[in-house]
Formats: C-alpha cells, structure tokens, sequence
C-alpha cells in the first residue's frame, strides 16, 4: 500500500462498545480530520457495560440503559458508523478489512470487539432458557423474558454473577447462585471479604450453591427444573450464565497473528501485524487480560495519543 495516501485513509474502529466508542473519542480530541470509520455487529447503541447489572434495581428496560444510539454518535463523532456488519476476515499484509466480498482499506486498525461468554454445555430441553448478559440486545432479552417470571438461577459467582444477584434481588426477584468453587469471587477476594460478601446477598435472600455444576436443565408444569451434580433439584424460571468471557481471537489468529488467551499486543497496544491494534477485553497486553473498565480507559487514553503520532506505552499503576 502507498504510504503516501495514508492521510486519505480511514482509521478503523471493529467495536462500539466502552473499547471502541471511548478510542473514538479521545482519538477525536486529538485529531478531527482523520476519516474514521466504525465497524459494529449489533445496533451501535452507546451505553455502559457496568449497568447491564444495575438494570432491574433501577427498573430499566435495555433503551434505558442505551445512552445514543448510532446516527448522533456518528454526528458526535464526525465517523462513519456501520451497523450490523460483520467483519469476515482481517488482511493486514495489504491493510484492509473484508466485509464479505467487500475490502475496506484502513490506515490504521483497531481491534475493539470485546469477549464473548463462555457456553456450558447442560443436557435437558430447556437450553433457551439459559441467557448470557454481554451486551445491551442480551439484557434486553433477558429483561422481555423476565416479565412475570420470579425465580432465577444464576450460573457463576464470580464478580459478575454476583453483581446480577445484588441486581436481581433489589428488582424483586428470587435468585439461587451455582458455582464449582468453594468461595464467592475466588479470583478477586480472601476467604474472608468474600464470605462477608456472600454473607449479605444472603440477607437479601440469594441462597448459594458452591461446588456443584449443572448438568440438565429440564421443563416441567411449574417452569424449570435444575439439576445438579450433588443430585439437588432447584426449581427455577430462568437461569444467566455469569460463568466467564472468552476473548474473541479467531479472526485476528486466522489472518495470522499473535494469540493466547486473547489477541497477544505491546504496551503501545500493537499487535504483531502492522498498523493493527487491539483494546479492551479482546487484547493481552504482554501477558494480562484485565477484563475491567480502568485497565480499559487507560489504554485509550494511551492509544489515542500513539494513533496521532506520540507513541504512548500504556501503563496501569497509579
């Protein structure tokens, strides 16, 4: 490709979501001429991540919980916003992106697509009724399949699964939490904080299951039934799995680049091809995936400045 034509080129953004919206941004402070152009799967909607579990307690349907939806973020933004598009494959050997059989050729790249939740594999008839929450269309499921319904189980306890608790539980709601882990939040807490933790969804009436995994979720005349691998039954209308999120990779490993538990950058965030980047859940930064909103916002704040010309190291200490 011609570096000459480079300031004719776009920046592109694959993500709308905190990763891909705040780079937009900040990169816009920085730089109002460069064409910018946004790639996003769903509808393009601006929200924040972090109320997807605050949505019941405050009786908020999925377009309350949306902030702007995709034509005024574009307008804000002085971008291009393309919604429910799919990327198909990545070619950084000749710096463009393939939306099927259409290229789009890019300056620079920015991988923003986030993580996507883990699947447990359950036997039973009842699989539908199993939501992940992992964006603002999932909670917007999940909430329309909630109206009327009362007890739902909840697959993890990890700080996720535990904030959906606390939600839940605020919004009225019985909640049964199963977890193969013999604490709440094994990774972020001591036995002690975490069991102080636990101590106060109970008082709100959450009742947990630590140990068993669940193996059939099955349909009967009062809903569902949940059965676990200590032989208990836990009657239930609905389960959110809250078990984890994987970083999307495939396509950044299939167009032959550095993988591992995520999409493998440098601390200025570039990945192993040229001229490509990643940010958010979807990136390891020299061996950290750090799925958590202030590892994010310090790589585009840092990101921002690389892609106008300062090369900018992302550093997450105080």
């Amino acid at each position: 490709m011609n570096d000459s034509n480079d300031k004719d080129l776009p920046l592109v953004i694959i993500g709308t979501g905190l990763a891909g919206y705040n780079l937009a941004r900040e990169f816009r402070k920085l730089d109002t001429e460069t064409p910018l152009l946004l790639i996003t799967a769903d509808d393009g909607r601006s929200y924040s991540k972090p109320m997807l579990s605050t949505g019941f307690a405050m009786n908020k349907d999925a377009d309350a919980l949306g902030m702007t939806v995709a034509g005024p973020m574009a307008i804000q933004l002085n971008a291009e916003i393309r919604t429910h598009t799919k990327v198909t494959r990545l070619d950084p050997a000749n710096r463009r992106v393939w939306i099927g059989s259409e290229p789009v050729p890019y300056r620079d790249l920015v991988i923003a697509w986030g993580a996507q939740t883990i699947n447990v594999p359950v036997a039973g008839d009842a699989q539908d009724a199993i939501f992940p929450i992992n964006d603002l269309l999932d909670y917007g499921r999940f909430r329309e399949a909630a109206q009327g319904k009362r007890r739902v189980l909840i697959l993890g306890a990890g700080l996720i699964g535990c904030e959906f608790a606390n939600d839940l539980l605020h919004g009225g709601y019985e909640v049964e939490l199963v977890a193969p882990c013999e604490q709440i939040m094994p990774s972020l807490l001591p036995v002690e904080p975490a069991a102080a933790v636990q101590r106060g969804l109970e008082s709100l009436g959450a009742r947990f299951h630590l140990g068993p995994v669940l193996e059939r979720l099955e349909r009967d005349d009062d809903g569902l039934v949940a059965r676990l691998s200590d032989g208990q039954k836990i009657p239930c209308d609905l389960v959110v799995s809250a078990v984890g999120l994987r970083p999307r990779t495939e396509l950044a490993e299939a167009a032959g680049m550095q993988v591992s538990r995520g999409i493998e950058v440098d601390r200025l965030l570039q990945t192993s091809a040229e001229h490509v980047y990643a940010l958010g859940d979807c990136a390891e930064v020299e061996g950290l995936n750090l799925l958590y909103v202030m590892p994010l916002m310090s790589g585009v704040r840092a990101l921002a400045r690389t892609l106008t010309g300062q090369p900018t190291p992302v550093t997450y200490g105080p």
